[in-house]
């Protein structure tokens, strides 16, 4: 063997065998590369949405430094501007609006204002309804333009009626239930009074007097049954130039002062023109013939007659 045999040989059997070399590629590559690339641009893309439509949300909304939409937050509080719809309780301190505009409150149902103490109680409701308003508070007042004076009170006790005058305009005027206690009461100017009791008796009283006045109309007082006027220390005085009372009882007068039930024509006595108004000792007035002599003196006959 030759040296350079000898050398190759020993080469040979020194150096690994590389007839199958084995590889172990670094990456990712087939499916798995494509599923990547797949959900990077599925990212990317719900981001670029993810940013427009919050773009979208600020542009719409109207985000600013100072609030968002009609609301805006000022040093005095909160400002909302335009039409405003709270799903939820509103808890305020004040609700005030524009010097130009008004203050409009609107619900689909009513409007209920609540006010309650530092304890949550409710002491104070106020509710605006289709069917009524109604107020639930110990004392409801109403005021004047300058808050000072009270036109209309209501408690538990009484109701004040603070105005000047208190004036209603309903055809069938105004009923009460029980007594009435004013200093004053006058219709409109042209216009008629007229204080009514359909079923019940009309009582006025005075402690010192009761004036009736009618300065360019008449006065008049009718009744079904009695009309009492009646005083307990002075005298009822009526002034007037003629003063007529009709349908009172008559008497006739004789020679021999005796007085028939009514006056014929053919009672001898002559008809007379003058007549006297007597009164008897239970109060009945009655018409009587004058004559010679006064016959109210004599009474007795015609009082148990009328």
């Amino acid at each position: 063997m030759t040296r350079e045999q000898y050398i190759l040989a020993t080469q040979q059997n020194s150096l690994p065998r590389t007839e199958h070399p084995q590889f172990y590629p670094v990456g990712i590559y087939g499916w798995r590369k494509r599923c990547l690339y797949f959900f990077v641009l599925l990212l990317l893309v719900t981001m670029i949405v993810n940013l427009a439509m919050t773009i979208w949300i600020l542009k719409v909304m109207n985000f600013t430094v100072d609030g968002m939409g009609n609301l805006r937050v000022t040093k005095k509080g909160i400002r909302l501007e335009g039409i405003s719809e709270f799903l939820l309780p509103l808890y305020v301190k004040e609700i005030h609006s524009r010097k130009d505009s008004p203050l409009v409150l609107q619900s689909d149902r009513n409007v209920t204002v609540n006010a309650r103490n530092h304890m949550g109680q409710l002491t104070g409701q106020l509710t605006v309804g289709a069917d009524a308003v109604e107020a639930q508070c110990k004392r409801f007042e109403v005021r004047a333009s300058d808050g000072g004076k009270v036109l209309f009170s209501a408690d538990e006790d009484e109701i004040v009626i603070g105005a000047d005058r208190l004036k209603v305009t309903g055809t069938e005027g105004a009923v009460f239930g029980h007594s009435v206690e004013t200093p004053h009461i006058r219709a409109e100017p042209s216009q008629d009074l007229k204080l009514e009791s359909p079923t019940r008796s009309l009582v006025m009283e005075a402690p010192r007097g009761v004036q009736v006045n009618a300065a360019a109309g008449d006065l008049k007082a009718t009744c079904r049954k009695e009309l009492h006027l009646h005083s307990t220390e002075g005298e009822i005085f009526l002034n007037a130039d003629t003063i007529r009372l009709g349908n009172l009882p008559m008497g006739s007068f004789s020679s021999s002062s005796s007085f028939s039930s009514s006056s014929s024509p053919s009672s001898s006595a002559a008809r007379q023109t003058i007549y006297e108004l007597c009164a008897c000792p239970n109060g009945k007035l009655y018409l009587s013939p004058a004559g010679a002599g006064s016959t109210c003196q004599s009474s007795s006959n015609i009082c148990l007659w009328s």
